[in-house]
């Protein structure tokens, strides 16, 4: 598979995949090692988790192991789905707040469009395997509708961290780090399609690359932050 990219080690390339998958499987299996299972926690390790499968999914479909099927694809989009309705409700239970009617509409566009890609997902996404990322490409104004469903949440979970830690003083370092995990793959994924239009296309692969930073200011910043009860050791 090395040879198919020259031994060259690019920035999202099928190598960093691996390593980026496996960093982020490291972290989730740390955070069971070493923090009791209440609802942060939780959060934080189904957010480490799906990462870590769309980051296995893009490297089965860009040759992993022999491998190339649609399956992959579905899997990878189904994982990333789930991730701005982890977000939203990690954000709520930082802050203390029950925000019910917000999560559940959150869970519920994050698994109605799961439900779209596991039944549809054949015909509408299409993948491609270049040697800097790979690229889905959704059928129609596919892209448009997912595209404002995916940073309307996350710009959201964003407004709502810096809103809500004016109201707790306590808990307001937690919520300013997850604005800060949320800026880390946001902001650098917008200036790449900024400065190159065509990484548009890519932007799943590009933002869950940047999205490892997010990972580790879970895991070291905020799960500390936040008290997260710790197991004796």
């Amino acid at each position: 598979m090395y040879k198919k990219y020259g031994n060259k080690f690019y920035c999202f390339s099928p190598p960093v995949m691996l390593l980026t998958f496996v960093l982020e499987l490291g972290l989730a299996f740390y955070v069971v090692w070493r923090y009791k299972m209440n609802t942060t926690s939780r959060l934080v390790f189904a957010f480490l988790v799906s990462l870590g499968i769309f980051q296995l999914s893009e490297y089965m479909i860009c040759g992993g192991l022999g491998l190339s099927h649609t399956e992959w694809v579905q899997l990878g989009y189904v994982a990333i789905t789930l991730l701005p309705a982890l977000g939203i409700h990690l954000v709520a239970t930082l802050a203390k707040k029950s925000a019910k009617p917000l999560v559940y509409l959150a869970y519920g566009t994050a698994l109605a469009y799961a439900l779209y890609f596991i039944t549809f997902g054949s015909q509408v996404i299409a993948s491609q395997c270049t040697p800097n990322y790979a690229i889905f490409d959704l059928s129609g104004n596919g892209y448009l509708f997912y595209g404002t469903y995916y940073y309307g949440w996350l710009l959201l979970a964003s407004w709502l961290a810096l809103r809500w830690a004016k109201e707790q003083p306590k808990g307001a370092r937690a919520l300013h780090w997850m604005v800060a995990g949320y800026a880390a793959f946001i902001v650098p994924t917008t200036i790449a399609n900024l400065i190159d239009p065509a990484t548009i296309r890519a932007i799943p692969s590009i933002m869950c690359g940047f999205a490892v930073l997010f990972a580790i200011i879970l895991v070291w910043r905020v799960l500390p932050l936040a008290k997260a009860p710790t197991k004796k050791r």
